[in-house]
């Protein structure tokens, strides 16, 4: 039996990854912070500055997790991660403007295929969550944005740790009230398809950027090019 056939038959609850995933984390931070660093006078490539922001606050958060030490909101590992990245540039910047270039993952836009994809699959009848690093009130004020009523909207602040450590998983998998095997996690992330995947959690990798998914023993179920696949090969 394919792999698609075994999971229109098993999985009752899909759970997705929101920055990155659901919406275009990398594209619309980039707008944003482009006219900010012409202002600033730096000459680097905005979208390189994004990603080191976005890695500085990958690493700073998966440190968080290994720590043990109670977990810190994503807002504030975030202010943490933009202000090294401008030390790191040289960049001279206020408090003020760290707050607001974080609130503005708020506002993000998600991908163009996605809310499309989202409503065939909620017609068909599964459950819709996301599962994210973001804290409750991020996650709340992203909603407008993206435009979409999910089931359930989890932050990883209900378990005290940032995925992809084992109670994330298993928090979203009691609050969706499904068994692990029958939740269908999709991100665009290898690290948390793995975290999914390890839980025992079925696991949709989302590869819009065309990287492999490199050597684990825990594989995603299926890999897609985008959410149309996704709706595709459920409905």
């Amino acid at each position: 039996m394919e792999t698609g056939d075994i999971l229109r038959r098993e999985i009752k609850a899909l759970a997705f990854d929101q920055y990155g995933t659901i919406v275009d984390m990398q594209r619309g931070l980039t707008e944003v912070v482009t006219p900010f660093l012409k202002e600033k006078g730096w000459g680097g490539k905005p979208n390189s500055f994004v990603t080191w922001w976005r890695r500085t606050h990958f690493e700073n958060s998966m440190i968080d997790a290994l720590c043990d030490r109670g977990h810190t909101p994503y807002r504030e590992i975030g202010h943490r991660a933009v202000s090294f990245v401008m030390d790191r540039c040289g960049i001279t910047y206020t408090q003020e403007e760290v707050t607001w270039l974080v609130s503005e993952i708020e506002k993000l836009k998600p991908f163009p295929d996605v809310v499309a994809a989202l409503e065939k699959l909620q017609f068909k009848g599964y459950k819709l969550a996301i599962l994210s690093n973001g804290d409750r009130d991020m996650l709340k004020a992203a909603g407008p944005h993206i435009g979409f009523s999910f089931d359930h909207v989890i932050s990883v602040q209900e378990a005290g740790y940032f995925k992809p450590h084992w109670k994330a998983y298993a928090k979203a998998e009691e609050i969706i009230g499904y068994d692990r095997s029958n939740i269908l996690f999709v991100a665009n992330h290898a690290f948390d398809c793995i975290g999914a995947k390890s839980y025992g959690m079925r696991t949709v990798f989302i590869d819009r950027r065309k990287r492999p998914f490199g050597q684990t023993p825990h594989q995603s179920d299926l890999i897609l090019a985008n959410f149309a696949e996704l709706a595709a090969t459920l409905t």
